[in-house]
């Protein structure tokens, strides 16, 4: 799947200028970003976490379709979807805000809209080129979803470096 993902990132390279490009082996689905966590506390999220993969079975996930947020013709985040096993990504979602919510962080303010971030556009500006390149019908596959993993970013110049720093089974019935 992050093959084919890759595979368009760079078909669309040389059309759509101005993108910080996610490398094929940095894309994965975010369920709640949680910004800089103080390491003491990381023994509380990845509990939290706990919970909430406790009551999550394993699902399927299709990833299918090209867009955009907040539009195709003026872009600033550029995005694979989600469709079949958006509902038990969903729930998971919520469950993960609920129960660090429990723990003090910030509850999101807005639906969660499963999708795997590809390219963030450094100035957004129109791109009539890339809305007509982008395909509702793109198929990336399927992947079996089985754990929650807790990630740290670094950001640097060269893009951001991930480090799963726990991964928590998906155990619900």
């Amino acid at each position: 799947m992050r093959a084919r993902l890759g595979d368009v990132i760079e078909k669309l390279r040389p059309l759509v200028p101005g993108v910080a490009w996610v490398a094929p082996d940095n894309l994965h689905l975010t369920v709640k970003f949680l910004g800089g966590v103080d390491e003491g506390r990381l023994a509380d999220v990845t509990a939290a976490l706990a919970r909430a993969a406790r009551a999550a079975p394993p699902f399927d996930l299709h990833v299918l379709g090209l867009g955009a947020f907040p539009s195709a013709t003026r872009p600033r985040v550029l995005w694979a979807g989600v469709a079949a096993g958006a509902e038990p990504l969903t729930r998971l979602a919520s469950a993960v805000d609920d129960v660090l919510g429990a723990t003090g962080f910030a509850r999101e303010d807005r639906a969660f809209s499963p999708h795997v971030t590809f390219g963030r556009v450094r100035e957004p500006r129109r791109q009539p080129a890339l809305a007509d390149t982008l395909d509702a019908r793109r198929d990336f596959g399927h992947v079996q979803v089985t754990k929650l993993s807790l990630m740290r970013s670094d950001l640097s110049p060269r893009g951001a470096r991930y480090t799963e720093l726990a991964a928590i089974p998906l155990t619900g019935a």
